[in-house]
């Protein structure tokens, strides 16, 4: 425990003389891992390596099992730094577990958000041909029908079939997510990828993900698979929020049905003055626009005050928001 845990502290701290000694290795993290199984069996094996994951220790990453681990925004987050130094072959064993983190905190996180997104324009069910065929549905209202054959299966007279509405065109609405990807918002990075593959996912939007530092990247080909996503994300650099929200305005196509969100600590490294000039333009273009100070779980805020109260008076509300609330926020614009 101490060698996972210690940080230079305890019995597996480094010694104060730099003179040789006759003492026993210490043991590495493998040697350890394999201890705590055959001590505590695998759930408190993996819960102590996913601990140290967290913590920054590549060794205790690559040592667990993708397949009992809890999933956590905070291990993700740390096997994500991790992954950029690392070999392929290194890589690749850590692939199953980032890919399960991914799925497991996505699938949670659409639990919590999709009640704010119910009606947005989604498919209806409906008596009248032209759509899907619902399946379920229409056994269900037709199970009166329902007989035996010759060979005793069960057969349904769909008397009543219930189709699908179609959705309206993903054009409807455009989503534009601008995500600071600077150093300082690891965290909110993660959760932004979450969102974004989530909102992807509602046949009345169109998501467009933009990440940026001191340059813009588009991502938006990958907001449907957020471990895709996350894999390409690089976060570092400095912060050009103006340069962002410029390649923002050229996706727009009807500003009364676009809205841009920018996920950022507003923290610009340039003058304040083209930032507020861009948020200007939007606005008065008539696009809906909105600044998250933070977007995880908490909704801790973490941003610069002045340059956040010159975006209000620019027309650009800033708020720090959960990505529950950042949904119903989105499901309100969009209902009307």
């Amino acid at each position: 425990m101490d060698e996972l845990y210690g940080r230079d502290r305890g019995e597996g701290a480094a010694r104060g003389d730099l003179g040789a000694d006759r003492s026993s290795p210490f043991p590495d993290v493998r040697e350890w891992s394999e201890e705590l199984r055959e001590l505590f069996g695998d759930h408190v094996r993996e819960e102590v390596l996913a601990a140290a994951a967290e913590g920054g220790r590549l060794e205790a990453a690559l040592e667990i099992d993708p397949g009992s681990v809890r999933p956590s925004v905070e291990l993700l987050r740390n096997v994500l730094s991790l992954a950029g130094g690392l070999s392929e072959s290194a890589l690749a064993r850590l692939r199953p577990l980032v890919a399960r983190l991914v799925r497991e905190l996505t699938a949670q996180l659409a639990n919590r958000v999709r009640p704010a997104l119910t009606g947005i324009q989604l498919p209806t069910p409906t008596r009248r041909p032209g759509g899907r065929l619902d399946l379920a549905r229409t056994l269900r209202a037709n199970l009166a029908t329902a007989r035996r054959d010759a060979d005793g299966r069960v057969v349904v007279v769909p008397e009543r079939p219930v189709f699908r509405t179609r959705g309206r065109k993903a054009s409807d609405w455009r989503l534009v997510l601008v995500v600071d990807v600077s150093g300082s918002m690891e965290a909110s990075t993660v959760w932004s990828a979450l969102t974004a593959s989530v909102f992807a996912g509602v046949p009345a939007l169109s998501t467009h993900f933009l990440a940026f530092s001191t340059e813009v990247v588009d991502l938006t080909e990958r907001v449907a698979d957020p471990l895709s996503l996350l894999l390409e994300v690089r976060v570092g650099g400095g912060t050009h929020i103006a340069g962002a929200l410029r390649h923002a305005r050229s996706l727009v196509a009807v500003p009364e049905r676009t809205m841009v969100v920018l996920v950022s600590d507003f923290e610009e490294g340039g003058p304040v003055g083209p930032l507020l000039a861009q948020v200007r333009e939007l606005v008065t273009s008539g696009v809906t626009v909105l600044g998250c100070a933070s977007l995880d779980d908490r909704g801790a805020a973490r941003y610069s005050t002045s340059v956040a109260g010159a975006l209000v008076a620019a027309g650009m509300p800033v708020a720090a928001l959960s990505p529950q609330e950042l949904a119903r926020w989105v499901g309100e614009k969009v209902r009307g």
